[in-house]
């Protein structure tokens, strides 16, 4: 028999996925599935610290999105709608029902879309640092200098050398916004996944795929429509922000929450884009305490 610590530790596995294979990380065997949805260029991996928070009140599972840590890299074009149709995949192979979604960054736009078509499967939605429609480039990002290098990304030329041949996703704008020094261990392990020129073809894709100024014209009109289904919601939220953000500020957060139904929002303090690098414990112990309160009633024995 498995002691409570042994279900708490968190395990790799892998499943087949379509034409390819998806990683993802598992802690817990009791309680509501939380799934936890990163973005680019990052990993299962920017939760670790966060999963143990969770594990004694849910099943975690963090997947690797494909093309992302150690998921496969199919020769597919790695735009959001493929994301989309791999996740989805990646849903049913492991038949998973009703769930709790964490989210930041790319991952709250695949979060956003799963829950405007299965609304009645979503338990709660926990993001940060979203994605949403910007109708103006001066509306994205809160650094004009920010600004500048994503449209530089999305420069035919331009972008393939930043992100392609500099690898300027990990080695530039990952550890830039993060408030702490990240150790070398960290930083080998975001590494990892792109070696290659071609293994970050999908680091290079996503900034293309952000809906700025109605382009490209398919992810904006989806984007808006599931920002509309997310107003309408009912489900429960938690809104973390932290100061002065990245895709958005503490106030704009804050603002955000309150067009909401049911969310509540929580500002971390000092933190710019990958919030969970500087505060995973707040982060985990806020959904910890959040999980019991959304998920439908469980086997209390199974947690004591």
């Amino acid at each position: 028999m498995n002691s409570r610590k042994d279900k708490l530790q968190v395990r790799p596995a892998e499943i087949a996925v379509l034409d390819s294979t998806m990683s993802y990380l598992e802690a817990g065997t009791t309680g509501p599935t939380v799934l936890f949805l990163h973005g680019n260029p990052t990993s299962s991996y920017i939760w670790r610290n966060i999963i143990p928070h969770v594990a004694p009140f849910g099943r975690c599972i963090a997947p690797d999105l494909i093309g992302y840590g150690r998921s496969g890299k199919p020769d597919i074009d790695y735009r959001f709608f493929d994301q989309v149709r791999y996740l989805d995949a990646f849903i049913d192979a492991l038949d998973i029902k009703n769930l709790a979604i964490v989210a930041q960054d790319w991952g709250t736009a695949l979060a956003f879309h799963f829950a405007a078509r299965r609304p009645r499967r979503v338990l709660g939605l926990a993001f940060m640092e979203f994605i949403q429609p910007f109708e103006r480039w001066e509306d994205f990002h809160q650094r004009p200098q920010a600004r500048e290098l994503f449209k530089a990304l999305r420069t035919p030329g331009a972008g393939e050398k930043l992100v392609l041949e500099d690898n300027i996703f990990v080695e530039k704008i990952l550890p830039a916004s993060v408030l702490r020094s990240m150790s070398e261990e960290e930083m080998a392990a975001y590494r990892a996944p792109f070696p290659t020129p071609q293994s970050r073809k999908p680091a290079l894709r996503l900034p293309r795929e952000l809906p700025i100024e109605g382009l490209p014209a398919d992810v904006a009109a989806i984007s808006a429509h599931d920002h509309r289904a997310l107003r309408l919601s009912s489900y429960p939220k938690l809104l973390f922000a932290g100061n002065p953000g990245a895709l958005i500020s503490p106030q704009a957060a804050k603002e955000f929450a309150a067009g909401l139904k049911n969310c509540r929002f929580i500002d971390l303090g000092p933190g710019a884009h990958y919030l969970q690098e500087d505060h995973p414990d707040t982060i985990g112990k806020a959904i910890a305490g959040w999980l019991p309160e959304i998920a439908p009633a469980e086997s209390a024995a199974e947690l004591a």
